[in-house]
Order: C-alpha cells, then structure tokens, then sequence
C-alpha cells in the first residue's frame, strides 16, 4: 500500500494537485469492503422482493411500460427530425464534438500544470463539493454531463414541425433523464459518495440498501422516497394545533371553526377552502407558522374545510360534489353557527380554482353569499400552467380514467410523484443520494411530513379537473359545465384577492397573472417571493421574501412586474387590511357552533387523520 501510495503521489504531482488530496480515494480495508458490498448486495435483493413480491401476487398491475413508451415515442419524433437530414445531423454531432473537444483541451492543461480559462459558474448545488472544481477527473465529468445536457435541451427546442403539447413533453422527459443521469447520483462518480464509500468500507451502502427495502415495502411495492423522518412528527401533537372544534361534517369533508383569542372579531366570518391534493394543515403547521393562527390572533371567525381522504366510496363524487357538499356546506354551517349570510371566502391551488367555479355557478343562481375572495396559487386559466401539463392529453387521460374506474380513486402517491418530477433536481435525487447512497436519515422537516403525507383524488373529481382545467381549459373558454349550469368567471363581480408566488412551479406566477384577467370584478393582483408554499405560508415575524402590488392587471406579466412596487416581508398584513378595507364592522367574539351546533370533535378532527 506504501509504494502504491507513493506512486500515486509522484504522478499526482505531475499533473497539478497535491498528493493528499488522493489519500481520502484509496481504499484502506478490503476485506471489510468486500464484505460490506455482500451485506449490500443483499440488502439490495430484499428491496428486489420487496419490489417484485406484490407484483407476482397480482397486488399491483404494472404499468411502467406505457410511460415508458410515451417517453420513447415522443422522444423518437425529436431524433427524426435531427436525422431526417444529414447537414442538420452533422452540424448537432459537430456542435457538440467541439464542446467535448474544448473539455479536453481544457482538462489537458489542468494536466500539465497550467490554468485554463475558467467556466462560468453555474451556481448549482448538485456540484458543491470542492472536488468538481479541484480534481481533474471530476471536474471532466461535470463538465461533459454539463455540455450534454445542455446540448439535448437545445436539440428539443430547435426541433421544429412538433406541435406545442409534444415539445414540452419532449423537453420535460430530457430534463429527467439528464437530472437521473447525473454524476452526482452515482457512487464511482461522486467524489463525496466516492471518499464517503472509502472512509466507511461500504458501510453506507449497507444502511442505503437497508433503507431502500423499508421505503418499498413502505410503500407496498412502489418506492415511498422518504424526504424527512416521518417519527417526529404527528398532526395533532406537532402540527394543526390551533384550537378549535369540528361543528359539522358529512361524507367528504369536515367544517372546522376556530377558538377566538380576541374579544372582538370582524362580522364577516372567513371561511377556507384548502386543496384536497394535500391537506388542510399546511395553513396550520405549528403556531410560529400558522396563517390559521394568525388570522384568529387579527380578530377572524375562521372555518376550514378538512376534506376527506376519499376511497372507493367516495369514486362518484365530482366537482358538482364537492362545490355542493363541500364549499355549500360549509357556507349553511357557518350561517348556522354564526348567524351571518355573508363571507369571506379563501381557495388554495386546486380548492381555489374550485372556489372560482362555485363562485360564477353562485353568480347564476344569484347567490351572495360570498362577499369577498382571496386565491392562492390558483389557477383558472391554464394556458401557462407548467410541466403539469405534460401529463394530461387525451391518450394519457384515458389511460389513468381507467385505472380509477378500477379502484376508485388515484392513489396519492402518484400526484406526489408527479409534482416531485417538476423539480426532480431538488426533490427527487438529492434525497435518493442521502438516502440511499450515503445511507442517512433525512432530517425531521415539518413541511416535508406534511407534504409526504399525500391524499387520494375520488375517480370522478379528478378526472373532471384534469379534463375541464389542464386539457380543455374551459373555466375561461365560458365551457365548464357544473351542476347543469355552463360557468361564465365574468359574472363573479365581487373583489378578488389574486395571489401568485413567484418561484411557483405547479401554479406559474404567469398563469395566475392571465387568469385574473377573466373575472368580471376588480382584481388585486399580489406577487409573494418563493414558491407554492413558502411564498403562502410566510408569516409577518419571519422577515423574509417580499411581494409585490401594482395597478391593474392587464396587459402581460412580465410588464406588469417591472412596474410593480417590492414591499418587504410577508403579504399577510397587507391581505388583513384588504380584508379590513371591505368591511370592518366588529362583534363579540363567537364560540366555535354557536348556539345551534355542538362539537362533533376537537380540531383537527378525524378526517385529516386519515393517511394513504
């Protein structure tokens, strides 16, 4: 090992870097590497039959090969393009030889001691470690994974004759290819995982492919990729801890009203209408976070809607459901509870695009019930919704309507997936190589529980969403039919609150710009910094991000911003005193039910509990 070492330093040194900086690469032990490679390998054949298990029980119908075969199908339109004409392939093979070439011309004088022209940085975090700057070898590989998934990128964006649908698909499946390709995700190209490897014998790969088997049998056959320590954390005990009482419920949502800390409160209760992708507690995290919280600590009356986890019983119920037994619901209980007809209405991403509908269903049943409107990340227009749209056209939704027909409902696990592979870079492999690679355990993160503890979507819901929001847009085409009545956003009137984020992946900022450009009322449209959810859930103590207000929403969103004013910190109490702005009026503070109703349970009811 000695004169191994020793001439790995002479030649070290020969080209540029120090020796030591070897020493963390050579393998200290091994017998004991071997033997963790077998404890490994056999780790690994429990996840295999953890995985293969379910499958050869008819557990689970396998279905890998049709978006297999849509990535491979939409992909092959690309390469025909580039290799229908031999100049255009030429000039792709040639654009891309050239950056390999000056790769290797750089790297060569790495090699001979010299200083190349620097790279520019590239700021990503995949590439922090020291050693892809500092080692030869590493620093070739990042370079060349670098040209090359730029080059593929450039190759679909100039590929011209496809229509707009397949070009994003196109363009979304490199970018996941390339992101699952990455030398940051394997151990023999990692330097970290390399040393890590090294230092530890193999033992990481031990608690890796030990961690690997738990999250698929976790996830009864499917990979569960655990994104934070699942024990620290229980709704009820950590989270959703605002008191308050469930006064109402039926068979897909609960009707939570909230404990005053004030004693007066606004006349005009404020009822939430949260997504039902994921549940209501992301507005109740803990009480340095909770919105809830801080509404009821403003002098608010607030009701939230905790929908169900539906089931297969839940399979019929559509959009008209739960407008009707949802938000309808909820509005008779409020009145019940309060005696007050008029309502401060909120919507959050999906449960908002909800909102607008029920809200221009109100505006032909001539129902007022509703005074105000506040949405968050809502879409309602479509146009410019994001990757997500890769996932809906006509073949793909027939597909996936079929398998809810069969069970019922889409399994939550799915929509986490999906929304995890519109930032796979951040959401998807940093946390396959901690886990499964390094072999350590995510750290406790409130939100990430939150967001790993995924609901089912009712057969019927869903598919109406998908086809009448993603595939049709047809809230803002006057064609989205609910509960017999063709919808119009021009008869919804009443003052609009239209909060977008800016970093939003699912709810695009300039999405949620056009679509406030459809209501028939006034529209303040606000611009939280971050993203779906740190932009929302930012409260004023935090200092942190900023938003934006201008004039009037039109025109496009782009000029809208530049023209905008940054505020500071947190929108919240600039939403207080919108809402304050529109009616002031104070009453004693009220008792969760009220005279009319008693407490079914204590907040945050049983519904919420429920997990996939």
């Amino acid at each position: 090992m000695t004169d191994s070492k020793q001439e790995y330093g002479d030649k070290a040194k020969s080209q540029g870097f120090n020796a030591k900086d070897l020493d963390p690469y050579l393998m200290k032990d091994p017998e004991a590497m071997a033997i963790n490679f077998a404890r490994a390998l056999e780790n690994l054949g429990k996840a295999a039959t953890a995985w293969l298990a379910p499958r050869e029980r008819g557990e689970i119908a396998e279905n890998t090969a049709e978006p297999v075969t849509d990535m491979v199908k939409t992909l092959s339109k690309v390469t025909e393009y580039w290799m229908s004409d031999p100049r255009r392939t030429f000039e792709a093979q040639t654009q891309l030889m050239s950056s390999y070439f000056g790769i290797w011309m750089r790297s060569m004088q790495r090699m001979q001691g010299e200083t190349p022209a620097e790279e520019p940085d590239r700021k990503d975090k995949r590439f922090a470690d020291e050693d892809w700057q500092k080692n030869p070898f590493f620093d070739f590989l990042k370079q060349v994974y670098l040209i090359t998934a730029d080059w593929a990128e450039k190759m679909v964006a100039e590929t011209d004759g496809l229509d707009e649908h397949t070009k994003h698909k196109a363009g979304f499946y490199v970018k996941q290819i390339t992101a699952a390709l990455s030398p940051t995700n394997f151990v023999a190209t990692n330097p970290q995982l390399y040393r890590e490897t090294i230092a530890t014998s193999g033992e990481n790969l031990v608690r890796g492919m030990k961690m690997l088997a738990e999250d698929i049998v976790a996830g009864h056959g499917d990979l569960k990729l655990r994104q934070t320590d699942m024990t620290k954390f229980a709704v009820g005990r950590d989270m959703a801890l605002t008191a308050g009482k469930v006064i109402a419920q039926n068979e897909i949502c609960q009707i939570i009203q909230y404990e005053p800390t004030t004693e007066t409160v606004l006349k005009r209760p404020l009822l939430i209408c949260p997504p039902w992708i994921n549940k209501f507690y992301i507005l109740d995290l803990n009480p340095q976070k909770s919105f809830i919280k801080w509404c009821v600590d403003q002098g608010q009356t607030v009701f939230v809607i905790s929908w169900v986890n539906p089931d297969a019983r839940h399979a019929q119920k559509d959009w008209a459901a739960y407008a009707r037994e949802g938000i309808d619901f909820a509005l008779d209980t409020i009145e019940k509870a309060t005696g007050e007809k008029e309502v401060n209405a909120i919507g959050y991403c999906v449960g908002g695009t909800l909102l607008a509908a029920t809200l221009a269903l109100h505006a032909k049943e001539k129902n007022k019930r509703i005074k105000t409107a506040t949405l968050f990340t809502t879409q309602v227009d479509f146009t410019y919704a994001g990757d997500l749209k890769v996932f809906v056209d006509e073949e793909q939704l027939r597909r996936l309507e079929a398998h809810m027909e069969e069970i019922g409902y889409l399994d939550g696990s799915k929509m986490a997936t999906a929304f995890n592979m519109l930032r796979a870079s951040e959401l998807i492999w940093p946390y396959f190589v901690n886990n499964y690679l390094k072999g350590q355990d995510p750290m406790p993160f409130d939100l990430l529980f939150w967001n790993a503890d995924s609901t089912r979507m009712a057969a019927a819901n869903h598919a109406f969403y998908l086809r009448n929001c993603y595939l049709r847009n047809a809230l803002t085409a006057n064609e989205m039919i609910l509960d017999g009545q063709k919808l119009s956003l021009k008869d919804v009137k009443i003052p609009i609150y239209n909060l977008a984020t800016r970093e939003d992946h699912i709810a695009p900022a300039k999405s949620v710009f056009l679509g406030s450009q459809f209501f028939g009322g006034k529209v303040d449209f606000v611009l939280a910094g971050s993203g779906h959810i740190a932009g929302v859930v930012n409260p004023p103590d935090k200092k942190k991000y900023q938003y934006w207000t201008g004039g009037a929403v039109k025109g496009d969103y782009e000029t809208w911003l530049t023209e905008a004013t940054e505020n500071a910190g947190s929108w919240w109490p600039h939403w207080q005193a919108w809402i304050e702005a529109k009616d002031n009026k104070r009453v004693p503070s009220r008792k969760p039910g009220g005279a009319a109703l008693n407490a079914i349970e204590e907040a945050p009811g049983s519904y919420v509990m429920e997990r996939t």
